[in-house]
């Protein structure tokens, strides 16, 4: 039961923490000892690690409890009886710093062998950069920005031997502002090389989609008049009276006589419509107007 409360207590102070806790391999001890410097002289408490210090029982106190607090819990249990910073911190040192020799040798190595040619984006190769070279510094090794400079410009590929040489000529000073170059070229080359593939060379634009629009709307249209005119039954039964208009005014038929009788009396009754003379002073007796046909051949003779 002791066991699970000190894991929630343990937990719930993991929330409070302004950093990562030291781990009892002292992997992360580099970065905690830049951290807690940090904070501890954001909060007025710098001189409590220092060496032959005056700082007050208070100061000692509060800077002890942020101690305690950022470090892991069973590193925590062996330094139970230090209740001083600066003997905690001297303790701690003694027991972790070697990770500095171990860690640069591994910096030294990776610093050697980075190039840039090896990296697919220059993102990538810029992190990488960062992360040896703060490893490097971290354990005292000094890089300078003409170091990092150099270290870009002489590992290009060996087809970019004309764009390395551009580079140098444009004597930049800072190794940030190379890289802003660099994927600024990045990004144009990439752009470039979207806007080839997206229509291959020598090729014709694609037609624009308002005339090719147009021209759908068109050949539909033509298509929908064709249908009504021929295929429909609307078009057949217009097309039939219009063949049969002109047959009874004379035109004559395209295959010869019907031998229908219902359309040889539909023809008749037609020729006789088209002999039945105007009346131009007879009102019409459905509409009223004048020159209508008259009055019995509009009665038996409907024109739709």
């Amino acid at each position: 039961m002791s066991q699970i409360s000190s894991l929630k207590f343990w937990m719930a102070n993991l929330v409070k923490l302004e950093f990562a806790a030291l781990d009892l391999s002292g992997d992360n001890y580099l970065s905690w000892v830049l951290d807690a410097k940090i904070h501890l002289r954001a909060n007025g408490l710098g001189q409590t690690i220092v060496d032959e210090n005056d700082a007050s029982p208070e100061e000692n106190a509060k800077a002890m409890i942020f101690l305690r607090r950022h470090i892991y819990e069973a590193l925590k249990n062996e330094y139970v009886v230090v209740d001083e910073p600066l003997a905690l911190w001297k303790a701690l040192g003694e027991r972790y710093d070697h990770r500095r020799m171990v860690t640069l040798p591994k910096a030294r190595y990776e610093w050697t062998h980075l190039r840039f040619r090896d990296f697919k984006s220059v993102s990538e190769y810029n992190s990488a950069m960062h992360r040896i070279t703060s490893s490097m510094r971290l354990c005292g090794e000094n890089i300078s920005e003409e170091d990092m400079l150099e270290k870009t410009l002489s590992t290009f590929h060996a087809s970019n031997v004309l764009l390395q040489q551009q580079y140098r000529h444009s004597g930049f000073k800072k190794y940030s502002e190379l890289v802003s170059c660099l994927l600024l070229a990045e990004q144009n080359n990439e752009l470039l090389l979207k806007n080839h593939q997206s229509r291959p060379t020598g090729s014709s634009p694609l037609p624009e989609i308002n005339a090719a629009s147009q021209e759908v709307n068109a050949t539909s249209s033509r298509g929908s008049i064709h249908k009504r005119g021929r295929g429909g039954k609307r078009g057949r039964w217009q097309g039939s009276r219009k063949d049969r208009g002109a047959r009874s005014e004379g035109l004559g038929p395209r295959m010869g006589p019907s031998t229908n009788g219902k359309n040889a009396s539909r023809n008749k009754g037609k020729a006789q419509m088209s002999h039945v003379p105007r009346n131009v002073e007879s009102p019409c007796h459905r509409c009223g107007a004048k020159g209508h046909w008259p009055q019995m051949a509009h009665q038996k003779y409907r024109v739709s």
